[in-house]
């Protein structure tokens, strides 16, 4: 069969045959499929997450997580180095504090293991966006995100005070931006206050907007002792099946002043980072949680995937549904692999 008979509609209008068009032309070798890739992995698009606890010289590995580590402060600025030089562009960090209470006071004490970690890495001059994760759940000793009301529930509006003065506290030590995932009613227009009050009226927010109840949060509790005692978040984190109802939490936090949207977790929510980008003009992010992750690397483990491939290619299609920057664990091998393409 000729090239005319496998597309009629590119039948000749007389006796000069009309052009084909065969899209395997530009997919014949690397350096063709290089030079027309529309959505490319940039090193600073990228964001560690990065796990810190008190202490010094001391790394502990996340069973659940192959290759993180928790880290005391120090080694914190060692890995923000390398980091650094792999041209990544920034980090969010976590804290696991020496002690916890029903309030979560680790989060909002100057010398708490965030505050601590983040005058380090300002100190250091690191060429690195500093993001930290404003919540309470790794602060309390019962793993909800903020205090409790006598029936179980958490304290709406006790909690989002307490954001506040946890964000304030973060931007005085250091932070670039404050990142507030508790998904409780009201919690950017209270930090946004908070920080403006403080005279922090540059420090960012990064608003996890669209936050489900997911699955796939379980390494990360290990990794941070943010498990539940009792319960689960589903009473204030959202239900996976409601793409609509994303778009209404996003909205009302722009309208309360977030520079910014996060999208979580990454891959089972494309279809609302893609909306969020088509509605929204504001930067949009998305993090490719620890279950994602750890799902790769548990594959790849066991002969089952090609782990560079997949990493790469689940980063991509993070980026190419929307996101302008991505919170990965897969970060530093991103970054390496982006720099050798």
């Amino acid at each position: 069969m000729s090239l005319v008979e496998d597309h009629p509609a590119a039948a000749p209008a007389g006796d000069v045959p009309a052009p084909t068009t065969r899209p395997r032309r530009t997919r014949r070798t690397e350096a063709l499929r290089a030079f027309v890739r529309e959505t490319r992995i940039h090193p600073r698009q990228l964001v560690a997450p990065l796990f810190v606890f008190p202490g010094q010289g001391l790394r502990e590995p996340v069973g659940s997580m192959p290759g993180v580590e928790r880290v005391t402060p120090d080694e914190a600025v060692r890995d923000a180095r390398a980091l650094e030089a792999l041209g990544v562009g920034g980090l969010i960090l976590f804290g696991l504090p020496a002690d916890k209470d029903a309030v979560g006071t680790g989060g909002w004490i100057r010398d708490g293991i965030v505050q601590e970690t983040l005058r380090r890495l300002r100190d250091a001059d690191l060429d690195l966006v500093l993001v930290a994760d404003t919540c309470l759940c790794e602060y309390t000793d019962h793993g909800h995100c903020g205090p409790l009301l006598a029936d179980g529930r958490v304290d709406n509006e006790a909690t989002i005070e307490l954001y506040a003065r946890t964000a304030v506290s973060q931007a005085a030590a250091g932070a670039d931006i404050v990142a507030p995932s508790g998904m409780m009613d009201g919690q950017v227009a209270a930090i946004r206050h908070g920080l403006d009050q403080a005279g922090a009226i540059d420090t960012a927010i990064l608003a996890y907007a669209a936050k489900t109840a997911s699955a796939f949060y379980g390494p990360f509790r290990d990794a941070a002792g943010s498990t539940p005692a009792f319960g689960d978040r589903r009473g204030y984190q959202m239900d996976p099946a409601n793409a609509r109802e994303s778009m209404r939490e996003m909205a009302i936090d722009v309208a309360e002043g977030a520079d910014m949207l996060l999208v979580k977790p990454a891959l089972p929510s494309l279809d609302i980072l893609a909306a969020a980008r088509a509605r929204f003009d504001v930067p949009i992010g998305a993090y490719q949680v620890s279950g994602e992750f750890a799902s790769i690397e548990a594959a790849a483990q066991r002969g089952w995937l090609d782990r560079r491939r997949a990493l790469t290619e689940s980063t991509t299609a993070i980026l190419r549904a929307g996101a302008g920057f991505v919170i990965t664990y897969a970060a530093a091998d991103l970054a390496a692999w982006a720099r050798e393409a």
